[in-house]
């Protein structure tokens, strides 16, 4: 980092708390917003044009969620470090951040001192996990990897049922009409069964249901 200034992309849908982070920060000695983003797709784009050092992602986000956006950007440029900010506690959507490259995440309720303190952590390249949390998470990989328990156990029936057209190769809008839900409603499903079951595609889901009934048949 040039000069050791801690460059920033702010992700939020809501402009007042964009806002608020920006003048928070840039108080900072060190820390400097090059960008604002109100959804995700905006948030990949800004990220390409102003290559921040972190990234304060909000966790839900209109046009998809903050999960499949930081999971995009982490895939572009995995120098870039991701902090997800959301209202209350939540292991699932813990889970889906550090799956899909996340250094951890805060609850927006966390100190002005506390934020930077996480940013300044995460741009030297360390975690914002805590020991607990990271045994949590390590144990569920560890439970997939190995086979232990059935993967499709974390999923809703909802999110089941989703996923089984994803693997038919249905469309968001499709599966919308299927189940009578909205494309943005059906995209943040889709996002959520993917961090899930730590997978990064929908070629990649598609794939994983075929392997299982596979398996059912030999």
């Amino acid at each position: 980092m040039a000069e050791d200034i801690v460059n920033i992309l702010i992700v939020d849908d809501h402009e007042v708390v964009r806002m608020g982070l920006r003048t928070l920060l840039e108080r900072r000695p060190g820390f400097a917003v090059v960008g604002e983003a109100g959804t995700g797709e905006e948030a990949v784009r800004a990220a390409r044009q102003s290559r921040p050092n972190v990234v304060i992602m909000d966790i839900r986000l209109p046009n998809g969620n903050g999960v499949e956006a930081c999971r995009e950007i982490r895939e572009e440029f995995p120098e870039i470090k991701v902090i997800m900010l959301t209202s209350y506690a939540d292991d699932e959507a813990l889970f889906g951040s550090i799956m899909a490259g996340a250094s951890g995440y805060l609850l927006k309720q966390t100190r002005g001192q506390s934020l930077a303190a996480a940013i300044d952590k995460v741009a030297k390249g360390e975690s914002l996990l805590d020991p607990a949390v990271t045994d949590k998470v390590l144990e569920r990989m560890r439970r997939l990897a190995t086979g232990e328990g059935d993967e499709l156990s974390s999923l809703s029936p909802q999110e089941r049922k989703i996923l089984s057209l994803v693997s038919e190769g249905m469309t968001n809008k499709e599966i919308a009409k299927e189940v009578f839900l909205s494309d943005k409603t059906v995209k943040n499903y889709v996002s959520s069964i993917l961090g899930k079951l730590n997978l990064r595609r929908r070629s990649e889901a598609a794939a994983f249901i075929a392997e299982r009934r596979a398996r059912r048949l030999d």
